[in-house]
């Protein structure tokens, strides 16, 4: 499928919000008309790099419209990341602010259904959980993010953890729990040969770390790699019907 790909500037309507005075986002989409639905993707804690946007790439070819906020847009990882992730942990800032900026914009095109989904990796997993509230969400996607303790407004959940991943010890069993008790359709799967960022193609981040997060149990099989990415396609398909390819 051919895309077209690039990047918006979402700093006026961001600014109006009370979210990143600079906000940018990079956006892919199918070619063509549409309509398609929307996929809000909450970056990793290495932000808006090539494995985010290649990711964004891989499911705009399902038939969606995916839109990717730069939540570090006023300063950089050195001077936003800690604000960042202090906000996944509060569950209010800025950063939510620029998510539902970018999801606001999307559902807006002319190419677009008015339905949305929200898509997160690493620390944007635990921003999807916490942005997927029922009533602008109609799907969301978990990727070994920390499970918030309030699941009840949450729209269907597919997730997608690694059983080597020491930063997140039973949080696909939390997150199974969690939901179930809110009477949330989900599909939540943790992987044995799994780590974290198991979904990108190489180690994150930069490349003189790679031997580091190897060690530290990063990465997963090719096959398990690509059966999350079924997973993930296939419930986006039941719950947020793709468009046209």
């Amino acid at each position: 499928m051919t895309l077209v790909t690039g990047g918006i500037d979402l700093a006026e309507a961001s600014r109006a919000r009370g979210g990143s005075q600079r906000l940018r986002a990079y956006v892919a989409r199918p070619e063509g008309s549409g309509p398609w639905p929307a996929v809000v993707m909450a970056m990793e804690a290495f932000g808006v790099n090539d494995d985010m946007r290649s990711h964004a790439d891989r499911i705009a070819g399902w038939g969606y419209v995916v839109v990717v906020p730069d939540l570090y847009a006023d300063g950089g990882a050195k001077r936003c990341l800690v604000s960042t992730m202090r906000a996944m942990q509060s569950g209010t800032g800025r950063a939510f602010v620029d998510l539902e900026t970018a999801r606001l914009w999307a559902v807006a095109q002319p190419w677009c259904t008015g339905r949305a989904g929200v898509i997160g990796f690493c620390m944007g997993g635990g921003f999807a959980l916490l942005a997927c509230d029922r009533d602008r969400y109609d799907v969301a996607s978990a990727n070994y993010g920390q499970v918030p303790e309030d699941l009840s407004r949450s729209c269907p959940v597919v997730g997608s953890y690694g059983e080597k991943d020491p930063t997140l010890p039973g949080a696909a069993a939390t997150l199974r729990s969690r939901l179930a008790s809110a009477g949330v359709a989900h599909d939540v799967v943790s992987y044995p040969d799994a780590g974290h960022a198991f979904l990108n193609d190489a180690p994150p981040g930069p490349a003189v770390l790679s031997p580091l997060l190897r060690v530290a149990g990063f990465g997963a099989s090719p096959q398990t790699r690509e059966d999350a990415w079924g997973r993930i396609q296939a419930f986006f398909g039941e719950h947020l019907a793709p468009g046209p390819a």
